[in-house]
C-alpha cells in the first residue's frame, strides 16, 4: 500500500501561505510521500486548465511523485436534467485531467439532500448520471470511486446500492474512514459491506466535541458535533481497517485527509508517521 496526502488536508496552510498546486507537491516530497491527491477546487479557470496540467506534470516528474486520485466535487442531486448534465461534464473533465496526470482514480461525490428530496429520488439521478460518466471512464481505464460523503450517499448500504445499480467494474468506492461517523454508522461495519469494492482510501478520523470547546466541528445526522483529529486520536479503529485491507491484499493508495484545527503541516506529518507505523 502506498501513502499520499490529499491537498484538502492542507487547506488551512494553502489559504494562509497562498500555496499553488506545485507548492503542495513539493511539500509532499519534503515529507517523503509516495504521491498526492489533487482536487478540482484548486484548479484554475477553464482557460488555464491545460497550462496548469503541464505545470503539474513537470513538477510530478521533477519530484518523482504520483497522483493517487483526482477529486471532482460534483453533485448529481439536481432536479433538472440540464443541471445534472453540468455535473456530468465536471466528471468527464476530471477523467480527462486524471488521464493526463496518470491518476488511476477519479473521486466522485453523489450529492446531498435538500428540500423534500429523498434518497429514492436522489439515487435515481445519481445512478443515471454515473451511467453517463462510466463509458468515458471505461475508455480511459479510469476508476470512478464514490466517496461516502454527505447524506446521498453517506451510508455504506447507499453506496453499495448505487455501485450495484450502475453495474460497471469502473464504478467503485473511495472508503473514507471518518465520514461514516457523521451518519452514525460503524466504520468497521461499513468496511465489511464495501470491502470488495474499495479502490481508494481516505485515512481520516474524528473525535466528539467536548462541552467546553468553542471549536467548530462537523454536525452529524443526529446533531452530534465531531471535530477532525489526527488519525488515531479519534473514534475510528484504523488499525483494524488497515489489517482488513492487508487481508484483502489491497494494493491501492491510503490517502491522508486531515480536517482538524491544529497546524495542518504538523498534523499531516504525524498522520504519515502513524500510518507508516501501522503498515509496518
Amino acid at each position: 500500500m502506498k501513502i499520499s496526502v490529499s491537498m484538502y488536508s492542507l487547506s488551512s496552510t494553502i489559504k494562509k501561505e497562498n500555496w499553488t498546486i506545485a507548492d503542495f507537491i513539493h511539500y509532499a516530497k519534503s515529507i517523503s510521500l509516495d504521491g498526492v491527491e489533487l482536487l478540482d477546487m484548486y484548479w484554475p479557470n477553464d482557460e488555464d486548465v491545460q497550462s496548469e496540467v503541464e505545470k503539474v506534470k513537470h513538477v510530478l516528474n521533477e519530484t518523482g511523485l504520483h497522483v493517487s486520485a483526482y477529486d471532482v466535487s460534483n453533485n448529481f442531486v439536481k432536479e433538472s436534467p440540464e443541471e445534472r448534465m453540468k455535473e456530468v461534464e465536471k466528471v468527464l473533465d476530471g477523467i480527462h485531467i486524471a488521464k493526463q496526470l496518470g491518476a488511476p482514480v477519479v473521486r466522485v461525490f453523489c450529492g446531498d439532500v435538500h428540500g423534500d428530496i429523498t434518497f429514492d429520488d436522489g439515487s435515481e439521478w445519481i445512478i443515471e448520471s454515473l451511467k453517463l460518466c462510466v463509458e468515458r471512464a471505461e475508455q480511459e481505464n479510469i476508476l470512478l470511486a464514490i466517496e461516502n460523503h454527505g447524506l446521498l450517499a453517506g451510508k455504506s448500504e447507499m453506496i453499495d446500492h448505487i455501485i450495484q445499480a450502475v453495474n460497471s467494474p469502473f464504478v467503485k468506492s473511495t472508503f473514507d474512514t471518518g465520514n461514516f461517523l457523521l451518519v452514525h454508522e460503524s466504520p468497521l461495519e461499513a468496511f465489511n459491506r464495501l470491502k470488495g469494492d474499495i479502490v481508494h482510501v481516505h485515512f481520516k478520523d474524528f473525535r466528539e466535541k467536548e462541552d467546553h470547546e468553542s471549536l467548530r466541528g462537523f454536525r452529524s445526522t443526529e446533531g452530534k458535533e465531531l471535530i477532525g483529529t489526527v488519525p488515531g486520536d479519534g473514534l475510528v479503529n484504523l488499525d483494524i481497517i488497515i489489517q482488513g485491507l492487508k487481508e484483502l491484499d489491497y494494493d491501492g493508495w491510503l490517502s491522508i485527509e486531515y480536517e482538524g484545527h491544529d497546524d495542518a503541516k504538523l498534523a499531516n506529518e504525524e498522520a504519515v508517521n502513524r500510518l507508516r507505523n501501522i503498515l509496518g
